[in-house]
């Protein structure tokens, strides 16, 4: 029922406990019983089990057989896939409670790996990561969230207020940049819940998210999940990672020149005429975008929810959505006719910000092709570092950035809640110091300039494009546009 999710956020007003990050979590599957003959393999044996219907991983030196279980995943298929006969430690540790390592993985065993080492510099982050645990940073302070959700009401009151007690056009626009920062606050604690890095529960994660994604911002939690889980493993991959694909507007290296296969979306992206066309004032095109990005993701999140794949709380999702149509075109319907439109756009673009935030932390870093964590050059730590950056700002200030600028703290620990990433600096950045590994923090508006710099780079790249050998796209702008993820 719908009015289910509001408990869960009444909870979080009164609460001032703590949640665990190795509370129980819902599983879809019991797994099945552990193997009696236990066999030995080799990193190379195990690396040919790689496709979605034979689909191996290691995790400590232990091969596990996990085929069966893909189309249960929570995190979705795609996730494992990109990880597929490769050693996911770290991977597995970062985005599961320890109820599924201690209970489940055992049942998917299917023996040693002989040749399987540990590097000193792997075993180091690793030590890092027990030492948060030690603390009790995975854990999250529940006030914190609390104190978030009493400021966010507070938002939405004034635009309430803006809106229904006041007449004055200025009144009426400062009540539409209000929401924009309301739908910007919210998406942060929508982020965190999604990584279940609120209450450490799924299935309270799940009824939290119904609130803060389809209801308040009307954008589909099941969308996001579906396509941040994937970013996260394959962060900046041209041919796997979904939020650096934007062409035909947007390209972030010469990589994705000429055409490739998009895993998540399984189909081409070709820099056919029109890409190149936008591809070359991209840099003059990024903020405008930015601006009315948010409509976009309306229509993918529809899309999916329309589709025919396996979407958690498909009817909720729906339900709750046309209940976000329902209270903004109430809202809209109280203000006079030729102010509709502009309290519209200007409430979207300023909830561009968190649109920009997203970018800046990988647009401006590395990027590769294929998959990564092959050997010890591009394992997890390392590409995280050099695919992500921070943003330098005083703790005043965090709640404006919604943990956003602790971007590199967090792919390497997502399921530490928001309030702890600071905290995990003090051991991230020495570490990174220690061993060479660039550890980049630029301020927000250095930040901006770099990110411009790289789009700017690369259109003057695309101005020596030749058709590119992908051929064209039926409608490549709208394809573009409505493409999930």
């Amino acid at each position: 029922m719908l009015w289910r999710p509001l408990e869960v956020f009444q909870c979080l007003l009164i609460s001032v406990g703590r949640v665990s990050n190795t509370c129980r979590c819902a599983s879809p599957t019991e797994a099945p019983r552990k193997s009696s003959d236990p066999k030995s393999f080799t990193l190379e044996e195990v690396a040919k089990h790689n496709t979605r219907e034979d689909l191996w991983i290691i995790v400590e030196g232990k091969a596990y057989d996990v085929t069966k279980y893909v189309q249960h995943h929570p995190g979705g298929w795609l996730p494992m896939v990109n990880m597929a006969g490769k050693d996911c430690t770290d991977v597995f540790a970062n985005y599961h409670p320890a109820r599924v390592y201690e209970k489940m993985l055992p049942g998917y065993y299917v023996g040693e790996v002989s040749d399987y080492e540990v590097s000193d510099f792997v075993q180091e982050h690793r030590e890092v990561r027990q030492k948060l645990l030690e603390r009790g940073l995975f854990e999250t302070r529940l006030s914190f969230y609390a104190y978030h959700v009493a400021f966010q009401a507070a938002l939405f009151s004034c635009v309430l207020y803006g809106v229904l007690c006041c007449s004055t056009y200025s009144a009426h626009m400062l009540a539409a940049g209000v929401l924009g920062f309301f739908w910007q606050q919210v998406a942060g604690i929508g982020h965190d819940i999604g990584h279940n890095a609120v209450f450490h529960q799924m299935k309270k994660d799940n009824l939290g998210g119904l609130v803060v994604g389809p209801l308040l911002t009307g954008i589909s939690i099941a969308w996001w999940k579906r396509s941040h889980n994937v970013h996260h493993i394959v962060c900046n991959s041209v041919e796997n990672d979904p939020d650096i694909q934007f062409l035909p507007l947007f390209a972030i290296t010469e990589k994705m020149f000429g055409k490739f296969w998009s895993t998540y979306h399984q189909k081409w992206f070709t820099t056919d005429a029109v890409a190149k066309l936008l591809v070359r004032y991209q840099h003059f095109l990024f903020y405008p975008v930015m601006a009315v990005a948010r409509f976009n993701l309306y229509v993918q999140s529809w899309a999916l929810l329309f589709s025919k794949d396996r979407i958690y709380n498909r009817k909720q999702e729906m339900a709750c959505m046309l209940l976000f149509i329902g209270w903004n075109a109430a809202l809209l319907s109280q203000l006079p006719s030729d102010e509709r439109l502009r309290f519209l756009l200007l409430s979207h673009a300023v909830a561009g910000v968190l649109h920009v935030q997203i970018c800046l932390s990988h647009f401006s870093m590395g990027t590769y092709n294929g998959h990564a964590y092959n050997d010890e050059s591009d394992e997890w730590f390392k590409m995280q570092c050099a695919t992500t950056l921070n943003i330098a700002t005083p703790p005043l200030f965090d709640f404006v950035h919604i943990g956003l600028q602790h971007q590199i703290e967090h792919h390497l620990f997502p399921r530490l809640p928001r309030h702890n990433l600071r905290e995990a600096r003090k051991y991230v950045k020495p570490l990174c110091e220690k061993h060479g590994i660039v550890y980049h923090e630029p301020g927000f508006f250095q930040a901006n300039v770099e990110l411009v710099r790289t789009l700017y780079r690369t259109a003057q790249l695309s101005k020596n494009l030749k058709q590119a050998d992908g051929g064209f796209y039926e409608s490549p702008l709208w394809e573009g546009l409505n493409a999930q993820g």
